[in-house]
């Protein structure tokens, strides 16, 4: 394998988590435009932190993922993961009742358990856990005791937490969001809203009077929500301040050089700290893994471990839409200036304005070690020449892990 070293004194090594392969620049000018971005490889800093929307948390600008535990990582490869995050700056990490995923009555709450016993030995104050209650369900009812469908309402989300708490061994929650809405919403890859599957949902205000309750009893400190849209946002933010109840002060969608109209057409104007103040937790900076190029060979051991082979039917948007095609010229972009895919994905969910923190998970530290050293050794602000050239492929690709190929063509027929 070439080392680190090599890396940046050759920037015609293509990185692909795990094996490099060379690729000469097309040019002189390209090799001219290389110097500058890969010398900045060698310029280590470190993570920086940020307010997340009116509260007091202080948060890293890498948020440790932890929905492999007890699915791909044994308890011991999660302590692993768990010390090299909060070693190296990471101070937030980010689970769910439903982890580890994919979901499954057999192995729900490991990821709980197994960041549970981690934390006996951590200074509680150290570690800010967020966690999420899952939204509407009617496939999920292991979950609760005595419900057939799992809501968003008093009764679930005081059992969701109880038992949470449990498992984590804990007291108190800094963190808690709706992991998806009670109502109906498009989700994980659908296109467009759809008018016959509106269904009655928890009122806003209910949903924040029983989140209200535990943050009386001391159980939980500040409230987020996840794969919301702005509608939902609003009503939120609404109900708070007309009830005087607990607000909303975070948000966690997918957000990534793959998947960007969702949030920024108008939930990044809601965000916005000069209006509703609302902190965005984007997950999936590096689409799936996909962004990382791992799958553009299929036969390479890298892909073949992947979680997109290991269960199919998993994400299969990042597989069977165009992302694949944008994902080639991404990489092909990250090539251009000399640094790894990695980089290029995680350096600009990292610059952007709305984004207060990025959500990775990683399978190995060796993983981890490379998302962190994405965020700390490539250059503050990604240059401005990179990031036009990412608005050129956007413009041909925008959001193709929500359109698929049909889908596609049928749009630019119109056009």
């Amino acid at each position: 394998m070439v080392s680190w070293a090599t890396l940046s004194a050759n920037p015609a090594f293509l990185y692909t988590r795990g094996s490099f392969f060379r690729a000469e620049p097309h040019s002189p000018s390209a090799r001219t435009r290389l110097r500058p971005i890969s010398a900045k490889l060698a310029e280590k800093t470190s993570l920086q932190y940020r307010t997340l929307g009116d509260s007091d948390l202080q948060i890293s600008e890498i948020t440790l993922g932890t929905m492999t535990f007890g699915q791909q990582n044994t308890e011991k490869e999660a302590h692993e993961i768990l010390g090299y995050a909060f070693d190296h700056g990471i101070n937030i990490l980010d689970t769910a009742e439903s982890y580890p995923i994919p979901m499954a009555k057999e192995t729900q709450g490991r990821t709980d358990l197994y960041i549970g016993s981690w934390l006996k030995s951590q200074p509680r104050d150290k570690v800010i856990v967020a966690t999420k209650v899952c939204g509407y369900s009617e496939r999920s009812s292991y979950l609760r005791d005595n419900a057939k469908v799992l809501r968003v309402d008093a009764a679930n989300i005081k059992e969701s937490v109880e038992k949470s708490l449990k498992r984590l061994g804990i007291d108190y929650i800094d963190l808690l969001q709706i992991h998806w809405p009670d109502r109906y919403v498009p989700l994980f890859g659908e296109f467009s809203y759809d008018y016959s599957k509106w269904r009655s949902s928890v009122p806003f205000v209910e949903q924040l009077k029983a989140f209200q309750e535990l943050i009386n009893e001391g159980k939980v400190r500040y409230i987020g929500v996840s794969n919301e849209t702005s509608y939902g946002v609003m009503e939120f933010v609404h109900a708070a301040k007309v009830e005087g109840l607990p607000k909303i002060i975070s948000i966690q969608n997918n957000y990534s050089l793959l998947v960007r109209c969702r949030f920024e057409i108008d939930l990044a104007e809601v965000c916005h700290p000069n209006n509703c103040n609302i902190g965005l937790l984007s997950y999936s900076p590096l689409g799936g893994g996909s962004l990382s190029g791992k799958y553009l060979d299929l036969d390479s051991e890298a892909a073949k471990k992947g979680r997109l082979n290991l269960f199919p039917g998993y994400m299969e948007r990042y597989k069977d839409s165009l992302a694949r095609e944008a994902t080639v010229k991404y990489v092909e972009l990250a090539r251009k200036y000399g640094l790894t895919p990695v980089q290029l994905a995680l350096g600009f969910a990292r610059d952007r304005p709305f984004v207060t923190s990025s959500i990775i998970g990683a399978t190995s530290v060796e993983q981890l070690k490379e998302d962190i050293d994405a965020f700390t050794s490539t250059e503050r602000p990604l240059p401005s020449e990179v990031m036009a050239d990412i608005e050129t492929i956007f413009k041909r690709y925008k959001d193709p892990a929500i359109l698929f190929p049909m889908e596609w063509q049928i749009l630019l027929a119109r056009d």
